[in-house]
Formats: structure tokens, C-alpha cells, sequence
């Protein structure tokens, strides 16, 4: 499982998705990305969960969130990407 960082900005965004890139590697199968500590965030944030997901799905892996914001869902909703991030129960 992966972890975002309680914060998730435009600022932030670019270095933490290269950071990323090795630890997807090393993730099992199925891909879990983490989301509950993320507090302060933009639109890079889905940037981010959708790169994530990008690369899972590209090396074979299934993808899913777990504990994505409420207002970062409602965001993915007005850009019309909330049904590419699965959540996980």
C-alpha cells in the first residue's frame, strides 16, 4: 500500500509522483493507494491518483483508493474522472 502525504499540492505534486514510480514497482499485484492522512490538497492531487493509476494498470496491476476525501471525490465528480479511482473498502 501507498501512502499520500497530508499535504498535496501544486508545490508537491511533481516530486512526489517521482517519487512514486520506484515504490509502484515494488507493490504487489494489487495496487492500494492510501488517502486518509491527505488534508490539504488541489487538483495536482488527482493528477497524482491518476498517474498512480496509470502506471498500475500499465504494469499489469489492479488499482483502488482507500479513504479519499470527501471534497477530493466531489472534485474528481466535476472533472469527470471520479469513476477512474476506485475505492477500496
Amino acid at each position: 500500500m501507498l501512502s499520500l502525504p497530508a499535504a498535496l499540492t501544486h508545490a508537491q505534486a511533481g516530486e512526489f509522483s517521482r517519487s512514486l514510480k520506484a515504490e509502484l514497482a515494488a507493490e504487489p499485484v494489487a495496487l492500494v493507494l492510501e488517502a486518509g492522512a491527505l488534508k490539504e490538497f488541489d487538483s495536482s492531487a488527482l493528477a497524482v491518483i491518476l498517474a498512480c493509476r496509470r502506471e498500475a494498470l500499465s504494469a499489469g496491476k489492479t488499482f483502488s483508493v482507500r479513504d479519499l476525501p470527501a471534497r477530493l471525490r466531489q472534485l474528481a465528480g466535476l472533472y469527470g474522472v471520479a469513476e477512474l479511482i476506485p475505492a477500496t473498502v
